[in-house]
């Protein structure tokens, strides 16, 4: 073999060692929603239960043909995350959390993945999120489904900061809308 034949040999290892020792077991997800002032609950308590509902709990997948699927998921438990953020800014807005209250605001998570499709100079990624509230005043019941879906494609090699970001962006704005929802807001008694 010659010189130029190792030199050749070593680099290409070197990129594909680096390229699999890049890949992070799972995925931050902490999304930072903006302070809604509009909406203020007076004397108001509700009990909130979020729930997965899908099969499996990876965030992300990347596909390679030919491959196993690479799965990341969430370093928390999304559940737990979706609750502490709803329930951070609803109680901002003056909402008590009891286990005694009438209304009780259920959260199913239907949907949150991205779904990434790897070729070798290029990717295609899929993201969809879909979070179904159920509100229960003690009479009534309301549902509302909160959708935020995209597409992305590049380059080379998903960059997994930039999936988590968007996945963030994406989860963020979907707990904007809800926290900001007029008929939730007027359904709670």
């Amino acid at each position: 073999m010659t010189l130029k034949k190792k030199s050749l040999a070593i680099t290409l290892f070197a990129f594909l060692l680096n390229g699999c020792a890049s890949v992070p077991s799972h995925l931050i997800v902490t999304p930072e929603i903006l302070t809604q002032t509009s909406m203020q609950y007076v004397d108001k308590q509700a009990t909130i239960n979020v729930i997965d509902m899908r099969t499996a709990n990876q965030i992300v997948q990347i596909l390679r043909e030919g491959e196993a699927a690479t799965l990341l998921s969430a370093q928390s438990r999304l559940e737990e995350t979706i609750e502490n953020s709803l329930k951070k800014h609803w109680q901002q807005q003056g909402l008590s959390f009891q286990d005694t209250a009438v209304n009780s605001i259920t959260i199913a998570i239907e949907s949150a993945l991205i779904s990434v499709s790897q070729e070798t100079l290029k990717y295609q990624a899929q993201s969809k999120i879909v979070l179904k509230v159920t509100v229960n005043n003690g009479e009534q019941t309301l549902t509302s489904s909160f959708k935020n879906s995209g597409s992305s494609n590049g380059p080379f090699k998903a960059d997994i900061a930039v999936l988590e970001r968007n996945f963030n962006q994406r989860l963020a704005n979907l707990l904007q809308q809800i926290l900001a929802n007029k008929k939730i807001n007027h359904f709670l008694k």
